[in-house]
């Protein structure tokens, strides 16, 4: 999976499948090149394992291997909003009602300080907090709170001295706006039934009603509108246990801030989905229509903890994995989920396939030359700048690679003079490199498994409605082929089967003496038809062949052709 998302979507700078060093090598080259050319953030990566001899090169040159990316569809991790506007269990609904209006939200996450999530809280939830389902008269009246969250939340200031609690009590709320007698007698009462100290009574500048609560040992006298009890009314709260607080605001308004003085957890949301971080795109949308809940959370996969939310809008356009292709320009051989990501840029200089497409316009080039290396080091030359001399020692490989130090029939005027100048840079002799290049890690004589070898640079293509795979290694000599020939055609047939192809073969290329052997299973007829000298039922002499692109894939055609 791709990193998570930073504030500006980096573009990832990737070869094909399977990446030979020309695809490695072009994307480290493209990759700098953007990096210096408006493009900050221009990341190289690769999505497949490297051969021997590219991480060669890349040792040589001292450069980190390209980040591995298997897969660049956008997920609920990728996506989703991470700056989140939430509310913690313990604060108030006063705090959580400013923070959704204030932002224009209709839900809000719940998460505590160490990002668990405890749940969600819906705007019609807070109207429960304001005004209860089951309206008695006990419920109307009553307020699970604190003395001090109901201080923060009507600005009280204490007057009797005492460190406010946080212990969280029934509160019944009594406004004494009454006649003094009234007031008296339901005081009285409250005592009778042994509650009158969960009593909170509000009321204004009537100093017998402030007498009167005091007296009868109330849990707290508010005084509005900025009114303050006589001396002896506060000693004498003191002496009962009663807490004073003085508010600026008004009865009514002290009657509704002290319902909104409730912590949020009382009326969480807890039947709801969440999203891990890792669900692509396709299952994110398939999901989310299914709920009708407006907000989705998304949890960390390790730790179980928020990491962003995405709401349903989020799905319809979300931001996608930015992209630059570099050494191939079909979906097929491409990384997965590429049909899902913003491709800003193709470089290639191979043929076109059919199935790539794009939103808007995009910067395409594919040229006729023998390596991408060489249209990468072609940028800096026109933009006169120059690439780091690490990044020229891997845009040399790149080209002395595929083009076998420029005696492939590939080879363009372009890459002799882009090899010639980047040597200059690099401060390497190509002929000495390209010996040691391909002198490292030979795949024949390495004991290295079949499966390997045939995976190592291999390439789909569809030719004629007919898939087919073509795999090449380039070794000094054919020695140790005839010893694992055998099982190299068990895992093509292995290949063909899985893959429903219609051929699939290996090219093993001697760049000394500029021959190949060719390896090949599948459809009868399309045997018979290729062109090559045919040494027994599998195994052809490709004399004089040494490229894919331009000698075998045209040879392959032909024989798929007569089909």
């Amino acid at each position: 999976m791709i990193p998570e998302q930073t504030e500006k979507r980096p573009i990832y700078v990737i070869g094909h499948q399977n990446p030979d060093t020309d695809a490695i090598c072009s994307a480290i080259g493209n990759a700098e090149f953007l990096r210096t050319h408006g493009e900050p953030d221009a990341i190289a990566a690769r999505c497949g394992e490297m051969t021997l001899r590219t991480s060669w090169v890349l040792e040589k040159a001292g450069v980190p291997e390209p980040v591995l990316i298997h897969d660049v569809t956008p997920t609920a991790g990728t996506i989703c909003r991470r700056d989140v506007i939430s509310v913690s269990p313990d604060d108030t609904f006063l705090t959580a009602y400013r923070r959704m209006t204030e932002n224009s939200l209709q839900t809000i996450p719940v998460i505590d300080a160490d990002r668990n999530l405890h749940g969600l809280l819906r705007y019609f939830d807070l109207l429960s907090l304001l005004m209860p389902l089951n309206m008695t008269e006990m419920n109307v009246r009553s307020v699970f709170s604190s003395l001090s969250n109901i201080a923060g939340t009507i600005d009280g200031k204490c007057l009797t001295g005492e460190t406010l609690s946080e212990e969280e009590t029934q509160n019944i709320l009594l406004v004494g706006a009454s006649s003094e007698p009234s007031v008296r007698t339901r005081l009285a009462n409250y005592k009778r039934k042994g509650i009158v100290q969960d009593l909170v009574v509000i009321c204004g500048d009537r100093p017998n009603v402030q007498l009167y609560a005091v007296e009868h040992g109330v849990r707290a006298l508010v005084t509005t509108a900025g009114s303050s009890p006589s001396l002896d009314i506060i000693e004498t709260a003191q002496a009962t246990g009663t807490c004073i607080l003085s508010t600026p605001w008004d009865t009514a308004s002290v009657g509704q801030l002290i319902r909104c003085s409730r912590k949020v957890r009382e009326q969480v949301h807890t039947d709801y989905a969440v999203f891990p971080e890792n669900m692509p795109l396709p299952e994110l949308r398939q999901a989310a229509v299914k709920r009708k809940q407006a907000l989705f959370p998304v949890m960390s996969v390790k730790t179980n903890k928020m990491i962003g939310v995405l709401s349903k809008t989020d799905l319809v356009d979300p931001p996608r994995t930015r992209v630059a292709l570099v050494d191939h320009n079909e979906f097929s051989q491409a990384v997965k989920g590429v049909e899902e990501a913003e491709i800003v840029e193709v470089m290639d200089h191979h043929r076109l396939g059919t199935q790539l497409s794009t939103r808007d316009p995009i910067r395409f080039l594919n040229e006729p030359v023998g390596s991408t290396s060489t249209l990468v080091a072609r940028r800096f030359y026109h933009r006169d700048a120059e690439p780091s001399r690490s990044t020229a020692i891997c845009l040399c490989a790149g080209i002395l690679s595929d083009t076998l130090n420029l005696t492939s029939p590939t080879t363009a005027r372009a890459d002799r003079e882009m090899l010639e100048w980047l040597t200059g840079i690099a401060k390497i002799d190509a002929k000495k490199f390209t010996e040691e290049f391909f002198a490292t890690g030979s795949l024949l004589r390495s004991k290295t498994a079949p499966s390997a070898i045939v995976q190592a640079d291999r390439k789909t293509f569809t030719e004629y409605g007919h898939k087919i795979s073509i795999s090449q290694i380039e070794e000094i000599g054919m020695y140790g082929l005839k010893e694992v020939q055998e099982d190299l055609l068990e895992e093509l047939r292995k290949l063909e089967k899985e893959e429903d192809l219609k051929l699939a073969c290996l090219l093993v290329t001697d760049i000394v003496t500029h021959d190949s052997m060719l390896l090949a299973v599948g459809d009868e007829e399309v045997l018979e038809h290729i062109e090559y000298e045919r040494l027994d039922p599998n195994l052809f002499a490709a004399k004089d062949v040494v490229s894919r692109k331009k000698q075998l894939f045209p040879a392959i055609s032909r024989a798929l052709k007569v089909l």
